[in-house]
């Protein structure tokens, strides 16, 4: 991709303090600002097709992250320095090297570590001590509870001697490189492993930060309509069930009343008219009733909506838009 980004992306450079500086290098930390929004498909998932940023050559994949999770991907810049080429070598070798007896062959970190096979395999090479494992698992959930099982005892004998957990299991099985580099690198210090590894090795890191909804009204207003098309889908699929319709989200949901009833419907109970007012006329009434259907959300287990019930009253269409899609994650398959 090309492009000039980088003179328009604030970027903050720090040192970073953790075990790679041992080696007699540093990683220096590139924080870009990226808002990413995932429109993906119309209809099923509204909200799940990525806007990359320019100048900046990110997989898609790496982008889809919750609202306002953030996610640390190597620079592609940094991936083809000589240096961490040579450090990613260094470490495939010595991995080959350790389990040629397995007849397990790697060939790349990124997708062949993520899924916790080869990592075990290493760790009890290493340590001398048998995980209770599955051998081979397939499915993501069967995965991610090796990767939890071979980082757990990672953990445990690392963090008493100083380490820094710098890995988790999303990260590894996300195939994030940063992660899987510092968790090999640490492992090969820890047992002294005969091998050199390169100095002052630099890397930058890019931490992508999404705010979906930002950037939808933002940067992608040719998308909003498919965004509220699908939520006014989705409402209507159950507000109908009480011969009632929703053209307009800010307006029709202003009032919290579509809310409350919305949520009886979801969660399959009557709301008491005595709860709510059925014709609001103040501003107090109406925040009353976005408030209450905050409430039933979360005794519904939903978790406390970002938006406040004022900004719901007051016609702003993010919040709308966060409370309302919070509705369409959660109970989308529901009849």
């Amino acid at each position: 991709m090309s492009g000039t980004s980088a003179t328009t992306q604030s970027a903050k450079m720090k040192k970073d303090e953790s075990f790679l500086g041992k080696l007699g290098g540093t990683l220096a930390r590139k924080k870009k600002a990226k808002e990413v929004s995932d429109l993906h498909e119309e209809g099923k998932n509204a909200i799940n097709a990525p806007m990359l940023p320019t100048g900046t050559d990110i997989h898609p994949e790496d982008t889809l992250l919750e609202e306002n999770a953030e996610r640390i991907m190597l620079d592609p810049t940094s991936r083809e320095s000589l240096k961490f080429k040579d450090l990613l070598k260094v470490l495939i070798d010595w991995i080959n090297s350790e389990l040629e007896e397995d007849r397990i062959i790697v060939k790349d970190l990124e997708e062949d570590c993520y899924d916790g096979q080869v990592l075990q395999k290493l760790f009890e090479k290493l340590s001398g001590r048998k995980l209770n494992v599955a051998e081979v698992t397939q499915s993501e959930i069967g995965q991610k509870q090796k990767l939890q099982t071979v980082l757990e005892a990672v953990n445990e004998l690392l963090r008493p001697h100083g380490w820094t957990i710098e890995w988790n299991v999303d990260s590894i099985h996300s195939k994030n490189l940063v992660s899987i580099v510092y968790l090999l690198v640490a492992l090969a210090m820890h047992f002294q492993a005969p091998i050199r590894l390169p100095e002052h090795v630099s890397v930058q890191v890019v931490v992508v930060k999404r705010d979906a909804f930002d950037t939808l009204l933002d940067h992608a207003p040719d998308k909003l309509n498919v965004v509220k098309t699908s939520l006014i889908t989705f409402v209507n699929k159950h507000l109908n069930k009480l011969n009632l319709e929703v053209t307009e989200l800010e307006s029709q949901f202003a009032d919290g009343v579509y809310l409350v009833l919305l949520m009886g419907l979801l969660e399959d109970y009557f709301v008491p008219l005595y709860n709510f007012f059925l014709t609001p006329e103040s501003f107090e009434q109406k925040v009353h009733n976005v408030a209450f259907a905050f409430e039933l959300m979360q005794d519904g287990g939903l978790k406390k909506p970002k938006a406040r019930p004022e900004d719901v009253v007051n016609l702003n269409l993010k919040s709308t838009l966060r409370v309302l899609y919070n509705l369409f994650t959660n109970y989308k398959n529901s009849d």
